[in-house]
């Protein structure tokens, strides 16, 4: 199942997570150097330039049709928000509960402490599938 939902990912929205790794790209060339240990300088920049980029509606696509990658539908429609969509120190993460679980995927654009610019597609991208 999860490799199921990691394939469809890489398959239909790799354009989407490229960009995503291109805006973590961004945010890290305006720090003073390769690292910084101020979240501040993370994960706001980094939920700026997403949304800057029209990025959150199509990460909450992937999303959706990750959960139909599953075999399953999303419990409610889904928004560019919490609990759907979180950017936080390590990256995006989106989560959809289905009625035999959830999905939760995890594009990893950060390494932290120091915070640097992590790896690319597809060593960037993990995918969990839990109660299945």
């Amino acid at each position: 199942m999860r490799a199921a939902v990691r394939d469809r990912l890489l398959d239909r929205h790799r354009g989407t997570l490229e960009d995503a790794l291109s805006c973590a790209d961004a945010v890290a060339a305006g720090w003073d150097g390769p690292t910084t240990a101020d979240r501040t300088e993370v994960v706001g920049p980094y939920h700026a330039t997403l949304e800057r980029a029209g990025l959150l509606r199509s990460l909450v696509a992937a999303l959706s049709d990750s959960v139909a990658a599953a075999g399953g539908d999303l419990a409610a429609r889904p928004v560019p928000d919490v609990p759907f969509l979180a950017v936080a120190g390590h990256g995006v993460v989106l989560r959809g509960s289905m009625e035999a679980g959830r999905v939760v995927v995890t594009l990893g654009v950060f390494e932290v402490d120091p915070y640097r610019r992590g790896g690319s597609l597809p060593e960037a991208l993990a995918v969990e599938v839990r109660g299945q």
